[in-house]
């Protein structure tokens, strides 16, 4: 067994809500002794040699275990599941009670085995390239009027502006798009993500 990490301990110590969940997915979790225990983005993660293999999490209608190369596991069960269309990589399998985590121990050892060997193996997920993605009209105008915002936003990182790409064209509304990059021009060109 891995050494449990005394913020886990408070994480599962203060939830409100999936505390006997968590309790049964961290048994699990700790089983595997290549695995560090500790806390990233507020959340219970596992780790190996410092890369990040699954998290647990919880949501209002279901906690869950996020893998976060989830895409290149083989999903023997078909359990895995993709949050929503723009996540690349990670996937997640999701519980509503304590007897599902019960029933599945075994399934979810073998998954999480197979993330380890994901991780040691260097497989990486082919993430979509920022080119790939629509570039709203909007903000190639804009590109065309300022073009050292074009500049800015190319040497941003594909990251950044993969999230840019997102935010913009999630608008339904043009006025709404124009807005949006209104707001975010001197981010941009000061070389800054949405959320620095």
């Amino acid at each position: 067994m891995i050494k449990p990490n005394r913020k886990v301990d408070g994480f599962i110590k203060k939830t409100k809500t999936w505390k006997e969940e968590f309790e049964r997915l961290r048994s699990i979790l700790l089983s595997f002794e290549e695995l560090d225990e500790e806390i990233k983005w507020m959340h219970p993660c596992y780790t190996l040699e410092g890369k990040n293999i699954v998290l647990m999490h919880g949501f209002k209608d279901y906690c869950a275990l996020l893998f976060h190369k989830g895409a290149l596991l083989k999903d023997p069960q078909g359990i895995l599941i993709q949050q929503t269309e723009n996540v690349q990589a990670a996937r997640q399998i999701r519980f509503t009670n304590a007897q599902e985590i019960i029933e599945m121990k075994p399934i979810l050892e073998a998954y999480v085995q197979e993330a380890i060997e994901v991780e040691k193996a260097g497989l990486q997920v082919e993430l979509k390239k920022p080119e790939e993605y629509t570039l709203p009209e909007e903000l190639q105008t804009k590109f065309d009027e300022v073009p050292a915002l074009k500049t800015a936003f190319e040497e941003l990182t594909p990251g950044r502006q993969r999230a840019y790409l997102l935010y913009f064209s999630k608008a339904k509304q043009s006025k709404t798009r124009e807005s949006r990059i209104e707001k975010y021009m001197e981010h941009i060109l000061d070389g800054k993500g949405m959320n620095d």
